[in-house]
């Protein structure tokens, strides 16, 4: 978006990323209104309003977190003084407005679609998807640095899943200086993560070769730790879990073991939320150029 075409955008509900996205758009000249950031420190230009129809007031779009809910129906809303139902952002939406969210849920499009919001998944964009890859590679092998007893050079890394997070995770683990195996399904995804110089392994096969790794990183959002697998992981490991929910690890059995595992959602937001911001409004802006939605 040309810096000189001035809009008009509400950002509502969502954490940090959505407090320094209200001041990335505020210092390029837009005006902002925000709903839901309550518990927050907003830039002066950033108008806080009481209710969502007053921050959509003239909105050419309407910025949600990622993801858009939480259980039960509830705006992911960290920040907010108090619990807000999806239900009501949706009626403070004007019909024909444009939306913009995150992991938008079935029931989220039901009501966007019944107040006839337009409503545009920005985590299905393919630049967000690669951007958002490198801050969560580097938010997991953080937690890997500080929870690991040994250091990441000479450690054995196993990657479940060779998609965009797996590729940059690899690729940053080898750099460190571990002996990095990675898991996919299809035999020709095996055979970059070979020419990557990584050590293929087939994801059905995991169970009989688990004991050899000091950390997992799973990025596949479908069990593929359940109980068969985690018995064979050794006990000082450190399982990572990267995926979106329902995650890959049967989390209870896991525990029961007394395996040491770390659900890392949203780790963009939590270790890079400006950077993270910075993708979420070249994202929101590509949308509105292209006129999707």
């Amino acid at each position: 978006m040309q810096a000189f075409e001035t809009k008009n955008f509400a950002v509502i509900g969502g954490d940090s990323r959505q407090a320094r996205l209200c001041g990335l758009l505020a210092q390029e000249g837009h005006r902002v209104r925000a709903f839901a950031l309550d518990r927050c420190s907003l830039p002066p230009q950033t108008t806080q309003c009481d209710t969502v129809r007053e921050a959509c007031a003239e909105a050419d779009c309407v910025v949600l977190p990622m993801p858009l809910s939480r259980e039960q129906g509830m705006l992911n809303a960290p920040l907010a003084r108090e619990a807000v139902p999806v239900c009501d952002v949706f009626a403070g939406m004007e019909a024909g407005m444009l939306a913009c969210g995150g992991a938008i849920d079935g029931p989220s499009r039901q009501l966007a679609e019944k107040q006839g919001v337009r409503l545009v998944d920005y985590l299905e964009r393919e630049e967000l998807a690669v951007a958002n890859a490198v801050p969560t590679a580097e938010g997991a092998i953080q937690i890997a640095m500080e929870e690991l007893p040994v250091t990441i050079s000479g450690s054995s890394c196993l990657v479940i899943g060779s998609g965009r997070i797996g590729k940059a995770l690899s690729a940053r683990l080898r750099a460190l200086g571990a002996s990095v195996a990675v898991s996919a399904r299809k035999p020709r995804d095996l055979a970059c993560i070979r020419a990557m110089g990584n050590r293929p392994l087939y994801t059905s096969s995991l169970e009989y070769e688990l004991s050899g790794f000091n950390a997992i990183f799973n990025t596949v959002p479908a069990l593929v730790l359940g109980k068969a697998q985690l018995r064979r992981v050794r006990g000082d490991a450190l399982i990572i879990d990267l995926a979106s929910r329902p995650g890959g690890v049967d989390f209870d059995y896991a525990h029961e073991l007394g395996l040491q595992v770390h659900w890392a959602l949203s780790l963009p937001g939590k270790v890079a939320p400006l950077t993270s911001a910075e993708i979420v409004r070249d994202t929101v802006c590509n949308i509105m150029e292209e006129g999707i939605g």
